[in-house]
């Protein structure tokens, strides 16, 4: 399909979001591919991207890249694709109000203002799409993932909220809920973990052990991880169909803890999670 639509993409330097970029700019979109480094945006640029920088944790960073974006497409955006994330290890009792604050800052309140500087422009030309790329870690939540469990949770509330209020705008908004993914999100995490955490300090230092094997682990794959292009199919279903779905779930966990959402009490729920985390961690 061949397509003139306009489309932001926050989180283009690596893994879905350059991959979901460069896969739209080849069919046809007219693709804004925004990162917070300028040696990525250049990099993107040399491919034909028209790329901007977009930190979401600066309001002017924020206002200035879409003031620019609207510029160039005199007012309009058909879709806005809200990637960019990252994911702050620890246990919650080791999370200082500081490194929550920073995960929210990222992961939700920067999309949402974000977010709210694109719905105006949607409104006035009667459509849009408006994708968020969540996490099975919306749906449930694992150990030790804390913060970002959080953050995703905050996520979905605030989609279905606005999935109900442009009810009749012509704007659709969807969910993507990835299970693992092939990215540098692993070696991003243990970054923000070794600059927040303090294991020898912790109740949960045994634990930690596990968890720093998993983030640094070598070799082959985590099993069930597909490569981002899987989410690609969802961004381009949720783009494309009259009818774009609410949720989409890529890879089998993400399946399978839907489904156990639905049919498992809760303790049972709870045993399946801890069996899932200590296989993980050691």
């Amino acid at each position: 399909m061949t397509s003139s639509k306009s489309i932001l993409i926050t989180g283009c330097s690596s893994g879905i979001g350059r991959c979901v970029a460069q896969s739209l700019h080849t069919r046809g979109y007219r693709v804004f591919a925004t990162v917070r480094q300028p040696a990525d945006m250049a990099e993107l640029q040399s491919q034909g991207l028209e790329s901007l920088l977009l930190d979401l944790n600066d309001s002017d960073s924020i206002n200035t890249a879409v003031d620019d974006i609207l510029t160039r497409t005199h007012g309009t955006l058909h879709a806005l694709f809200n990637n960019a994330g990252y994911g702050q290890p620890g246990a919650v009792e080791d999370l200082r109000r500081d490194v929550i604050r920073a995960q929210f800052e990222t992961n939700l309140f920067g999309m949402l203002e974000l977010t709210n500087r694109i719905i105006p422009v949607m409104r006035t030309q009667g459509h849009g799409r408006i994708i968020q790329n969540s996490s099975l870690l919306g749906l449930v939540a694992l150990p030790y993932r804390g913060a970002y469990n959080a953050s995703k949770f905050a996520m979905e509330g605030l989609t279905d909220t606005l999935r109900l209020e442009l009810a009749g705008s012509g704007i659709h908004i969807s969910l993507i809920e990835p299970g693992p993914i092939k990215s540098r999100f692993r070696a991003n995490a243990h970054a923000a973990y070794q600059r927040n955490i303090t294991p020898e300090h912790s109740a949960h230092r045994t634990r930690y052990s596990g968890l720093e094997k998993r983030l640094t682990k070598i070799g082959p794959a985590a099993p069930f991880t597909l490569p981002p292009e899987a989410v690609l199919k969802k961004v381009i279903h949720a783009l494309e169909s009259p009818r774009p779905k609410m949720r989409y779930y890529v890879t089998v966990p993400s399946y399978f803890f839907a489904l156990m959402r639905r049919i498992l009490p809760g303790r049972a729920q709870d045993w399946v999670l801890q069996q899932v985390s200590r296989r993980e961690n050691g």
